[in-house]
């Protein structure tokens, strides 16, 4: 009797071990799901000229970075997150990293480690990010990552399984499989020719999403116009801190009036910083680039987006970051008869030899559109047009009933971005997906690190706003506007921002100069501006958004944009230097010095800050000639007049200058055919990664050719008024095109 209690028992024993069992395996795969596991980096050290191989295991979700010999082996030596006070990248060699680390005895100590390749080193500082971010002290977000996805579907319904997308696999610059753990904050989707509806297609997003993700996601909108849609998802616990969220369209299908083609965008607030995204679908065809340009400009001028207290600037000046996607529709603008030559340079993977005949990038250099936007190095192939099933094959002819029709392989699905000077932004991915052959187009995706600001202020502000003594000030001194036109008016300066309570208008310009259809206005009574609050750390945040009027007819003669931060917090004055546009075309510029003054306080670090860019003499000299490249399109194109302004170009606020994050980018308003040829040169003595990594560098920058004039579109005219002096210099040969003044 005792013995088959005994067998009973241990039966029901044994039953409830496999119970437990299962119930442990099913909360295992979730908790898997739910955590970044910790993950392992194989690295090199150099020791006394001797190459040995450690393990870097980063485990986010304990806080630790654990360095140890043998990846199986015991954990040697830990540090937490707060002991790793900064990563350094070597740009020289794109697979070293220095991380400075805090000891035990409070001593600083830098450990540099050569990874497998720039993949594996980019995967691991983005970690280490996500890491300090969880484990951080602050309340409020000061870094967000951002998808933003563009795809032509062909009016095809989308395959079962469209993950690689939101995962950045494909060609291009992808992702590290390391970083697939790590989640982005906000996901922007932008699709044309989509034959799904809105719900359909956002249950689509949100499955696949929770198929990579962790987090749980929330619709904050969507906004569709006939076949062109785009849509906003964010982390659930973003949601609070999103606000004043709007959409708009703009047409411009045939007469303006058709919605086969135009964009759709949605912006919104994210605590203070404001975000514009929008998603456009062009006019098609090679021979169209012109009506292309019309498209542009009327959705530039004629979208309604953002805060409307700013109706004097257009969507480009509205946001502090603002992406523009889809299918911009731009060709590669080569003879039908390349079409052989095309497909067998794509193979070949010589992109940049066919980068320099794409229509966008032509007129982006003659700076006809998307001025002053950015966009990363295209480095992988054209996304259209492929055969349906397959993307081995382009299918470039198609029969019409006038004849064969061409479509060379072209980029017509990109993603461009701006963002306000002296704001962090950093693109970590471009690229297109491989597998998914639904439509005659490749999904494109493209990452964003960008930095954000608290609607909380910094502790260190204890100003009474009534003590006058102490009220803090901004000062604009010696202020000079230099614009393209021949009117003879008298104007003055209307400063826009959200640290100042209402707009300021400034006193009328004390002088004028006119040089041959350029006009100097100089502002010699300093302008006086008193912030809502008077915080240095809040300050530096803060951008003005400035706009040039006439005080006849309260016309603007140009937008800009001036940031406060300075690079020496000490400094009591900087200069500064903004261009000036009207409508998306270059007006002028507008420079002089300002004058913060508030009381200063302890800086907080900023999570951007955490991962810095080596700069040794190899880097510094390409920032020398980038700098230089930067200064002497300023004075060919920018300046029109011919005029020099000082030889501080390479300092002054305001205006994009050469920066660790964006060195790498294709930003033609700031290129050169030099630059091309030694920025992206690789040093003969770059480390070797480990045995069968691919170590391939990027081809160089495209050589650019000429655009075209935009012309006025048959409806609702987007170009500026004539009252404007276009002027394009050659090498400092001026070459004027005047129009008659109004």
């Amino acid at each position: 009797m005792m013995s088959k209690l005994n067998q009973l028992t241990s039966m029901v024993s044994s039953l409830e071990e496999k119970v437990k069992t299962v119930l442990m395996e099913g909360a295992a795969v979730k908790h898997r799901r739910s955590l970044i596991p910790p993950i392992i980096f194989e690295v090199k050290v150099d020791s006394l000229a001797i190459s040995q191989k450690t393990h870097l295991k980063v485990d986010v979700e304990t806080g630790k970075l654990v360095i140890k010999k043998a990846k199986d082996g015991p954990d040697e030596k830990y540090y937490t997150s707060k002991k790793i006070l900064q990563l350094i990248k070597s740009q020289r060699f794109p697979n070293k990293l220095v991380i400075v680390l805090e000891t035990e005895k409070e001593k600083i100590q830098r450990k540099e480690y050569i990874f497998a390749d720039s993949k594996k080193r980019e995967g691991f500082c983005q970690l280490l990010q996500q890491m300090k971010n969880k484990h951080s002290d602050q309340l409020e977000p000061d870094m967000l990552t951002i998808f933003t996805g563009t795809w032509n579907m062909g009016d095809a319904p989308p395959p079962k399984k469209i993950t690689s997308w939101f995962l950045c696999k494909g060609q291009g610059k992808t992702r590290d499989e390391t970083a697939d753990y790590i989640e982005h904050d906000i996901y922007v989707i932008g699709t044309q020719e989509d034959p799904l509806n809105e719900k359909e297609w956002v249950e689509i997003l949100l499955r696949s999403l929770n198929e990579i993700t962790n987090a749980e996601y929330k619709l904050i909108t969507i906004q569709t116009l006939w076949n062109i849609r785009i849509v906003v998802l964010a982390k659930q616990e973003h949601a609070h801190r999103i606000s004043h969220i709007s959409t708009n369209s703009v047409k411009t299908g045939i007469a303006n009036t058709l919605g086969n083609k135009g964009a759709v965008g949605a912006s919104f607030m994210f605590n203070g910083t404001s975000f514009g995204f929008i998603n456009s679908h062009l006019t098609s065809g090679s021979e169209k680039k012109l009506r292309r340009k019309q498209n542009y400009f009327n959705i530039l001028r004629f979208l309604v987006l953002g805060d409307k207290k700013l109706s004097p600037f257009n969507i480009s000046h509205r946001f502090t970051h603002i992406f523009w996607l889809g299918d911009l529709n731009y060709r590669v603008q080569l003879p039908n008869s390349e079409a052989e030559n095309i497909v067998h340079k794509i193979k070949l993977q010589q992109y940049h030899e066919l980068l320099a005949y794409d229509q966008l990038n032509m007129e982006r250099k003659e700076s006809q559109l998307f001025l002053h936007f950015s966009e990363e190095e295209i480095t992988f192939p054209p996304t259209y047009r492929y055969e349906r099933g397959t993307r081995e094959r382009y299918c470039y002819t198609k029969q019409k009933a006038t004849g064969i029709k061409y479509n060379l392989p072209s980029w017509c699905d990109r993603v461009l971005w701006k963002s306000y000077p002296q704001m962090h932004v950093v693109c970590q991915s471009y690229g297109c997906t491989e597998d998914i052959t639904t439509s005659d187009h490749s999904p494109v995706f493209a990452t964003f690190q960008v930095g954000v600001t608290s609607q909380f202020v910094s502790k260190n502000s204890k100003i009474n706003p009534g003590d006058l003594d102490v009220q803090g000030c901004i000062e604009l001194l010696n202020c000079k506007a230099t614009l393209h036109t021949k009117s003879h008016t008298e104007f003055y300066i209307e400063f826009h921002s959200s640290c100042l309570e209402n707009m300021v208008k400034s006193l009328e310009a004390e002088e004028q100069e006119c040089d041959n259809g350029t006009l100097v206005v100089k502002f010699k009574a300093p302008s006086k501006l008193t912030p809502i609050i008077s915080d240095l750390e809040y300050l530096l945040d803060q951008h003005l958004l400035i706009c040039i009027k006439s005080s006849d007819t309260d016309e603007s003669y140009g937008e800009g944009c001036i940031a406060l931060r300075m690079e020496d917090p000490q400094q009591q004055q900087f200069p500064f230097f903004t261009p000036l546009t009207h409508h998306g075309e270059e007006t002028g510029h507008f420079q002089g010095e300002i004058c913060l003054h508030a009381p200063s306080g302890k800086q907080r670090e900023k999570l951007y800050d955490f991962v810095k860019i080596e700069k040794d003499e190899t880097v510094a000299q390409k920032h020398q000639l980038k700098a230089q490249c930067s200064q002497q399109w300023e004075q060919s194109s920018s300046y029109r007049s011919g005029k020099c302004f000082g030889d501080k170009i390479g300092r002054v606020r305001g205006v994009p200058l050469c920066t660790p994050e964006t060195l790498s980018s294709t930003d033609h308003n700031v290129s050169a055919q030099a630059l091309s040829n030694q920025v992206k040169q690789s040093p003969p003595n770059t480390p070797q990664g480990f045995k069968g990594s691919e170590q391939r560098s990027k081809p160089g920058s495209p050589v650019m050719g000429r655009g075209e004039t935009p012309i006025t579109p048959p409806a609702r005219s987007a170009t500026p008024s004539q009252k404007f002096v276009t002027c394009n210099n050659a090498r400092g040969a001026q070459n004027v095109r005047q129009q008659d003044s109004m």
